[in-house]
């Protein structure tokens, strides 16, 4: 629990500045149509599932197999890995994103579920993901790239849903909700997940 709130407080400052970068893009493209702000959403969100899956097995693998000294079984690695980069991005990457527009009455708002709409997209990126964790594990630098492209997959979220008129307080609270949708569930796809599953010796 020490570790948990450790890292939500950390990763405060970082997530905001992800979600003013998230606010600077939504003002440059605010005329962008909706067939475009899709598309970006399908290059963002994989590329966050994936960066995701390399974070969450990572952990898992380091604490389950180097830390901890327990072997590791393959399936569990994959399923954590699976689980908590597709499951988390999608919670972050559409369903929080979704709730907002609702809540702010966007003309177009509608839940982009990525691993059922673009599976053959998601799906691979989840187990690419895990296939550089498996071979080249890292805790650390994918974290940071996950933090921004999740932002930014939000942030596609939102613009199509949206249209160009948009004033300042729909602005500040989109804000709101870029940065809930990348802060608590980065936060467990990436740490709080895997160590869910991590068994204690003895």
């Amino acid at each position: 629990m020490n570790r948990i709130a450790h890292e939500l407080k950390h990763h405060i400052p970082f997530t905001a500045f992800g979600a003013l970068t998230g606010i600077a893009l939504m003002i440059f493209f605010r005329g962008l149509s909706h067939g475009s702000a899709h598309k970006l959403f399908y290059i963002f969100h994989p590329l966050h599932v994936m960066l995701s899956a390399v974070a969450t097995a990572s952990l898992f693998r380091h604490y389950q197999c180097k830390h901890s000294g327990f072997s590791c079984s393959i399936w569990a690695f994959i399923l954590v890995g699976f689980f908590g980069s597709v499951g988390i991005a999608t919670l972050s990457d559409s369903l929080i994103p979704y709730l907002g527009e609702v809540m702010l009455k966007l003309p177009h708002a509608e839940a982009h579920i990525g691993f059922i709409e673009g599976w053959y997209i998601v799906i691979p990126a989840a187990f690419l993901g895990i296939a550089i964790a498996y071979f080249i594990p890292n805790t650390k630098l994918p974290h940071t790239g996950h933090v921004l492209i999740s932002t930014w997959a939000s942030l596609f979220h939102v613009i199509m849903a949206a249209n160009s008129d948009m004033g300042f307080r729909i602005y500040a609270c989109v804000f709101s909700f870029l940065f809930l949708s990348v802060w608590l569930p980065c936060c467990i796809s990436d740490i709080v997940f895997p160590l869910m599953f991590i068994r204690k010796r003895g």
